[in-house]
């Protein structure tokens, strides 16, 4: 068999990816990228799959969240901050509700490129190529602004780069110490609003007082003061992902260098295409987006495509389905995963089936719908005898109102107040960790109940 190489997608189908009017500019963009430092080190792909192993057996929790599409011209140090805050903060609550450590990754120094529903969009008679992410073309409805760039690739390398600077940076220079995380946590619970997540906060409180009194501080242990932070994107725009693919000097395999885990979404899981072909040759975490179309012989397919050797922490397969459907679909993909004795993480993505358009025009997603489709998922998990081993969130660490209901109560008529993602609505600070809270009721349940079991 001829080994696999970096560049075979080449020559299968490919979809939701841009055709570039300027082949010269785009070679030497790829050029100049494949000589740029890598973004992340094969060391950590294997760190993280060793950690998404232990989502697997049910000894750790997932916990991945960040923009639905990272934006040049909203890139700002106090945006990362806020998101990675926000997620300390939803991972510390996390945390005490499953009992195991929660693995933090990022939708963050990479998710520029979004699949769409169609290739042209038409505002007022004018049809023009649609959005596909800053690394793509450009968000304003003009001629000029929607023509792919692959200059917009250096950018986005930049962008990346920057970013994971400065997450390095709060994970490991104290922004993370658990006692500032959850303060930040206490001034949320504090509201009137909030009122009903007081209790939990407060037993987190006395685990940290209890923890001090022994004598574990953060001066004492440094894991109280530095979190393990990892970044992840959707692995769309394929020319980006094989400039930055390299070989791991320890190894000789291939680790995609532009994040540490990618995923295949749900409009390029095609067992044949592109984009199947170049996740199966690199050693990084691959996720795997599941929606209702997902069949069981195409899954079947799949994992064995992407997961060969069937090692625990490879792949993550991501539930999509929308409130109400998880009990028609997810059932019989686990049973899939079962026969095949596959070893998989699941994780909950309750954003993208939960989209509409509200009465005032605005794309949103309720928070209620939100919730449901994660309580769903855990029904299910509960059911068949699995673990439910993750969410996967689109969110921010900003104030704004994109999604509709939540503690803060953002109406319909609320969601042009600050409206600011360049795609899909995503929950704002205050709805992100409500849901937090609302998740860890869920695993605490859940670890109760295991306990009950045992005894």
């Amino acid at each position: 068999m001829t080994p696999w190489q970096k560049t075979d997608w080449r020559s299968k189908p490919r979809v939701q990816m841009p055709e570039y009017t300027d082949a010269e500019a785009l070679k030497k963009a790829e050029a100049r990228l494949a000589k740029f430092p890598p973004l992340v080190f094969a060391g950590e792909a294997r760190t993280l799959r060793k950690e998404l192993a232990a989502v697997s057996r049910g000894e750790a929790f997932l916990l991945q969240g960040g923009d639905c599409a990272e934006s040049f011209a909203e890139f700002s140090g106090d945006n990362i901050r806020d998101t990675f805050k926000v997620m300390l903060q939803m991972a510390m609550v996390l945390t005490f509700g499953a009992k195991v450590p929660t693995v933090k990754v990022g939708r963050m120094a990479g998710q520029f490129a979004k699949p769409r529903s169609a290739p042209t969009e038409t505002v007022g008679g004018v049809e023009l190529p649609s959005y596909r992410g800053d690394i793509i073309n450009g968000f304003d409805f003009t001629a000029e602004a929607r023509i792919p760039d692959p200059n917009r690739m250096i950018e986005a390398y930049s962008q990346a780069a920057a970013t994971l600077n400065l997450l390095r940076a709060f994970s490991k220079g104290g922004f993370a110490d658990i006692h500032r995380v959850h303060a930040w946590t206490l001034g949320f619970t504090d509201s009137e609003e909030a009122e009903k997540y007081r209790d939990m906060a407060n037993r987190i409180q006395d685990a940290l007082d209890f923890m001090t009194a022994a004598g574990l501080t953060s001066e004492t242990n440094h894991e109280l003061a530095t979190v393990d932070f990892y970044t992840s994107h959707e692995a769309l725009l394929l020319e980006y992902e094989e400039a930055l693919t390299r070989t791991d000097s320890l190894t000789g395999q291939q680790v995609d260098t532009s994040g540490h885990l990618i995923w295949i979404g749900d409009r390029t899981r095609q067992p044949e295409g592109a984009h199947v072909e170049f996740c199966k040759g690199v050693i990084n975490p691959i996720g795997l987006k599941c929606g209702p179309s997902m069949t069981t012989g195409d899954l079947k397919k799949l994992m064995a495509t992407l997961n060969p050797k069937n090692e625990a922490g490879r792949l993550t397969l991501i539930a999509r389905f929308g409130a109400g459907k998880v009990g028609d679909h997810l059932p019989k993909l686990i049973r899939a995963v079962q026969e095949e004795g596959a070893n998989v993480v699941w994780s909950c993505d309750p954003m993208h089936g939960n989209t509409i358009k509200s009465a005032s025009g605005y794309k949103t997603r309720p928070f209620e719908s939100v919730l449901r489709e994660v309580q769903e998922f855990f029904a299910v998990h509960n059911a068949e005898g699995t673990i439910p081993g993750g969410v996967h969130f689109e969110m921010t660490g900003r104030d704004v109102t994109e999604c509709t209901g939540g503690v803060r109560a953002v109406a319909d008529e609320d969601l042009s107040d600050r409206y600011h993602t360049a795609c899909d609505p995503r929950l704002n600070a205050s709805q992100a960790l409500e849901l937090a809270f609302l998740v860890a009721e869920e695993l605490s349940g859940r670890q109760a109940s295991r306990q009950a079991a045992a005894s």
